[in-house]
């Protein structure tokens, strides 16, 4: 069988090799590939709900429980303890509240000062204050003596609670002066041998001032002051004061209300005829409403001012205008202001002797009716450190206070009659002035201040705006050199005046000459410097008049040269 199937085999595979050695060619075939189907897939969907088993024995899960079985491994390692990061702070400057310091100086100069502040409780202080500042003179080409000294002694009481603070005060202040500025070209040096022209002015004061919180009374603040001098000079005045918030339809118009009493006599006039009286009371009221809207504040106000003569029976009202606006036209960098405003000034023996100490006792004293006083100006800051300030403005005034030079005469009856005193002229003046402010912060450490203003004055019956500057300027500096050293620096320019120099003959009025003098512009400059030994310890050096100028800050009355002086400040605690 297995011999057939072989012989089998061997003769289809012959025939097979025999057919394909006859064909020689193929021949070119072309085959369609036709695509019968074209697969597509269906969208799928989810299946929403979950199977459930329902299978009841299906084996439920065993809590399984481990323990750890711990054996404790000796170790000799220890982790290293970490170490925050320190900031370097500045050591906090210890402030006290009390100092005393002491100076002494050439023409025999003192100058003292002690401020002392106790807290008794969280919310009660008291204190005081004492100052003294003498010299015993040296004036160059000066005959009498011109020595003088200011003493000034306060205390006070203050209570702050919850809604309200309030505060009470009192004083005793003391000067003493010369009245030394003797027109030399009209006496011989024996008239003048032994004379006294000493004036002592004495100043008695107490008061007392409370603020309220969120109340319709803001504050109230009432002051009583006793002045007068060693020639019988007295003077009492009384001055209360108050501001109320009074809420109408939804707005709060603020109204400020005054009470001020006058009431003064001098022994004698100048002539020696008679006592001159004063005195009168005036009652204001001064409504205002303040409107915010974006960058424009406007406060629109009226003061109304009833005035009474209580020496000449005299009764007056005034209505003076109370308006004031200012506009952010570039942010802080550029703000325009302006405003009309007016007031009845109530003048008084104890403001003009404060002013100029060498006025005579023997003055008429009236208020001064500022009518109005308009000014417009721009303001703002230049960068963060650079502020500036430019106004103009326009007063007009009536009854102004000038000081004039008393005449001299060659039949003087009291020490003050030799042309070395001073009265007050009243006149009325329109005032225009122009006026500049920089103030430069560089840094903590430094600080620049310039401001001047020039005026120009228009008078009716006075010849001239007697003893009124034409121009005004200063500069202050302050350098904190390092953390032990300090300096500063002060200069005052103050321009041309005009003043009369009178003379009366009592025997011939043939003789008589007034005669207008233009007193000259001057500077000081004054600078100091300190070194600070320790927190409560410092010594200064304080120079003033540094160009050691001989001017006259009023007719015939030269002040000191070059003054040094050098002292030390101790701050401490109770």
């Amino acid at each position: 069988m297995k011999i057939k199937h072989i012989i089998l085999a061997i003769f289809t595979l012959s025939l097979t090799f025999s057919h394909a050695q006859e064909k020689d060619t193929i021949a070119n075939q072309t085959v369609n590939v036709i695509k019968p189907y074209t697969p597509t897939i269906s969208d799928a969907f989810k299946i929403k709900d979950n199977p459930k088993l329902s299978d009841s024995n299906a084996v439920k899960k065993k809590e399984i429980k481990y323990n750890i079985f711990s054996i404790p491994v000796a170790s000799t390692f220890t982790p290293a303890k970490g170490k925050a990061a320190t900031v370097e702070r500045a050591k906090a400057v210890k402030l006290y509240d009390n100092y005393a310091s002491l100076g002494i100086g050439s023409y025999t100069t003192i100058l003292g000062e002690v401020y002392l502040n106790h807290e008794l409780s969280r919310d009660e202080n008291i204190g005081g204050y004492f100052s003294h500042h003498s010299s015993q003179g040296g004036i160059d080409d000066v005959v009498l003596d011109d020595n003088f000294s200011k003493t000034k002694l306060n205390a006070y009481y203050k209570k702050s609670d919850r809604d309200y603070t309030w505060q009470v005060d009192g004083g005793f202040n003391l000067q003493t002066y010369n009245w030394y500025g003797v027109p030399l070209e009209y006496y011989e040096a024996n008239d003048l041998d032994g004379m006294d022209a000493g004036q002592t002015y004495n100043d008695l004061y107490f008061g007392g001032k409370i603020d309220f919180e969120d109340a319709i009374v803001k504050d109230a603040s009432l002051r009583f002051r006793r002045f007068g001098d060693n020639h019988d000079s007295a003077e009492n005045r009384l001055v209360a004061k108050s501001s109320v918030d009074v809420p109408v339809q939804g707005e709060l118009i603020n109204a400020k209300v005054s009470i001020d009493y006058l009431g003064g006599s001098f022994d004698r006039d100048l002539e020696n005829i008679s006592e001159i009286n004063y005195g009168n009371v005036s009652l204001g009221l001064a409504p205002s409403y303040q409107m915010h809207q974006e960058d424009l504040t406007l406060d629109l106000g009226v003061k109304f001012v009833y005035f009474n003569d209580t020496e000449y029976s005299d009764s007056k009202f005034f209505i003076y205008p109370n308006i004031e606006a200012s506009y952010r036209l570039v942010d802080e960098i550029l703000i325009a202001y302006g405003g009309l405003k007016g007031d009845l000034i109530q003048n008084s023996y104890y403001d003009f002797a404060n002013e100029n100490p060498f006025v005579s006792p023997s003055l008429f004293i009236t208020p001064t009716d500022q009518q109005y006083k308009t000014f417009v100006g721009v303001k703002g800051k230049l960068t963060n450190s650079i502020g500036y300030n430019l106004k103009a403005n326009y007063t007009s005034e009536k009854n102004k206070a000038m000081y004039t030079s008393n005449p001299a005469s060659n039949d003087p009856l009291t020490e003050y009659q030799f042309g070395n005193s001073f009265n007050v002229a009243y006149d009325d003046v329109t005032t225009f002035s122009v006026a500049g402010e920089l103030n430069v912060d560089f840094n903590r450490n430094f600080t620049l201040g310039v401001k001047g203003e020039f005026f120009t004055y228009s008078t009716d019956n006075q010849s001239e705006a007697w003893n009124m500057p034409d121009l005004t300027a200063s500069l202050f500096m302050d350098y904190q050199i390092s953390e032990k050293w300090f300096a500063g620096s002060s200069i005052f320019f103050v321009g041309e005046r005009k003043d009369q120099s009178m003379y009366v003959d009592e025997l011939n009025e043939l003789n008589n000459t007034v005669t207008t003098v233009s007193l000259d512009s001057y500077f000081d400059i004054n600078a100091h410097v300190g070194y600070k030994i320790n927190d409560q310890l410092s010594v200064f050096a304080k120079a003033n008049n540094i160009a050691s100028q001989n001017y006259e800050r009023w007719l015939n009355f030269p002040v000191q040269g070059l003054q040094v002086l050098a002292g030390a400040t101790y701050q401490f605690d109770f």
